[in-house]
């Protein structure tokens, strides 16, 4: 077990909280990071890994939702860009420009001129914080982007919305690593199981998924950020809310690179619904699909897997058409949405992805619905709001909890990485300098990173091949980032198993070596048993 995990859990049942947080994806991540830096005492648990549902399957896109304009809500967009830009600001390394680049097909329900003038009006509402967007003929589609099918073209265009450069996952677990540093004890496979009301305290039973250990966690408050599973949480705390969520069901496939231009390529699949191509480093991610179904817990289809496949095959000209044998990696998550009352479809037209908090002032209970990447930077100071509307104190009620660290802490550790040649260790594999990596994924602590290559080049090794993970950074996930199973590093703490199939990672030679640092001589055999029985029916070839 990590000592980290373990020293947390021991910690858990030992005193009264101000705050317990219920879920480790995005919301509850900012949730702890934003009340943790401003002086908060915090706990949070997840039934599973941090990010471990949702938050790892999103498209890996922080928009300002322009698809919302069809649906006329343009005060989201107003606020949705207003926040993309905000985070573009804060994370600069991280959630970078990107383009756009639509084709819209003959006989689509309204011309491309037409939708080219909303990119206008997005540009607009964007406040200009982008490029500006451009019309493109059908021929100016295919000059630009030769693998752009545009023999049913009528004509599309380009513009800029914004995308995490590296995985979903890592950019939450980033916040949920921030909240433990300013105090916030937090740990991955712990599950509530049901709380209760004790004069003005929370109790919790939880119960450690790992050691089967039950406990209870005592809190001033709850804060249900648990996701897609916040209403059966909220039917078991007997709260009873405005909102609640439907679910609209969402899946990628990883492929080879399909092209180097490093553009969404967006279209409009067969039956109306956006279709992205997306870049993945040195793979490709496409999809998604928008399904409703009725339960979060969800899996790839044959008919997901064809659906994804036939829409790239038509509408991208290959050297091949694209099989399931061409399949790296899939994603299938959720899209909780947030509905009020009772009833409802999951239509991606009727329905967006605002977020809402419903707030129980007497109980001290916050439910989080719906949300989404972009907007994560306003939950968290929402959520600090209410919580000091609870009569809970904010010590540092104005510190600022989420950014990169500032210029001198980044010019200090690029300083360093010069005076040892850093980016010449890059891997062949890669094609993104080390620095730019180090500092992405690890800020501050990339410092401390370079330091211990320094003094020991062997840490600087790549133990799985094609993964453009060091050992070093292998060493930092087993200290500092709670890696409780092999899954973790592999899907969340890094995208290895996004990138790299299945079964090259099992063949690499350095793979047990990986498993020892990340879990001790004693625990690696069995961890890694555990992670090849896990994934043996996730594979897409099985």
């Amino acid at each position: 077990m990590s000592h980290l995990r373990k020293n947390y859990i021991q910690k858990l049942p030992q005193s009264t909280f101000d705050v317990l947080i219920i879920g480790g994806g995005i919301n509850g991540a900012v949730s702890a990071a934003a009340l943790a830096a401003k002086g908060v005492k915090v706990a949070l648990i997840d039934k599973g890994d941090f990010a471990g549902f949702t938050s790892s399957n999103s498209s890996n896109l922080a928009w300002g939702g322009i698809k919302y304009l069809e649906s006329h809500e343009y005060g989201l967009v107003n606020k949705l860009c207003k926040s993309r830009n905000h985070l573009m600001r804060s994370y600069p390394s991280t959630v970078k420009e990107i383009r756009f680049f639509t084709s819209i097909q003959k006989g689509f329900r309204f011309p491309p001129l037409f939708i080219y003038m909303g990119t206008l009006v997005y540009w607009l509402m964007g406040r200009f914080f982008t490029r500006f967007p451009q019309y493109l003929s059908a021929k100016k589609i295919k000059a630009q982007e030769a693998v752009v099918n545009t023999s049913n073209v009528n004509g599309g265009f380009e513009y800029s919305d914004s995308f995490l450069l590296d995985n979903d996952a890592r950019f939450v677990f980033n916040f949920i690593r921030s909240s433990m540093s300013y105090g916030c004890i937090a740990a991955n496979y712990v599950r509530s199981e049901g709380s209760t009301r004790e004069g003005d305290v929370w109790v919790t039973q939880a119960k450690d998924e790992m050691s089967d250990q039950q406990f209870e966690i005592r809190s001033k408050v709850i804060i249900n950020a648990a996701g897609p599973f916040v209403d059966p949480i909220n039917v078991v705390n007997e709260q009873t809310t405005q909102h609640h969520h439907l679910f609209s069901k969402g899946i990628h496939l990883i492929v080879d690179k399909i092209t180097d231009s490093n553009k969404v390529l967006t279209f409009f699949a067969d039956d109306g619904r956006l279709f992205f191509v997306i870049p993945m480093g040195p793979k490709t991610c496409i999809g998604t699909t928008d399904t409703q179904v009725e339960d979060p817990n969800t899996e790839v289809t044959e008919d997901d897997r064809q659906f994804v496949l036939d829409n790239v095959n038509k509408l991208l000209v290959l050297d091949k058409p694209l099989t399931q044998d061409d399949i790296i990696a899939e994603r299938c998550g959720v899209r909780p949405l947030a509905i009020k009352g009772t009833g409802g479809k999951a239509d991606w037209v009727q329905l967006s992805r605002k977020h809402a908090i419903d707030s129980n002032s007497e109980k001290k209970y916050l439910s989080i619905f719906g949300g989404k990447l972009t907007d994560c930077i306003n939950v968290g100071d929402e959520v600090a709001g209410l919580i000091k509307g609870f009569g809970i104190e904010l010590p540092y009620a104005d510190y600022k909890w989420y950014g990169e660290p500032d210029d001198t802490v980044k010019n200090d550790f690029m300083h360093r990485a010069q005076l040892m040649n850093f980016d010449d260790l890059t891997p062949p594999t890669s094609t993104e300098p080390l620095t730019k990596r180090f500092w992405r994924r690890y800020g501050r602590n990339a410092i401390n990173m370079l330091e211990s290559i320094r003094e020991n080049p062997e840490k600087a090794e790549l133990l799985i091949e094609n993964s453009e993970y060091l050992r070093v950074e292998i060493e930092h996930a087993a200290e500092r980032e709670m890696v409780t199973k092999l899954e973790d590093f592999l899907r969340r703490r890094s995208k290895i198993s996004l990138v790299v199939r299945r079964e090259d990672i099992l063949a690499a030679p350095g793979l047990k070596e990986a498993c020892v640092i990340l879990f001790g001589e004693d625990e690696a055999q069995a961890k890694l048993e555990e992670y090849i029985e896990s994934t043996k029916q996730s594979s897409p070839k099985t």
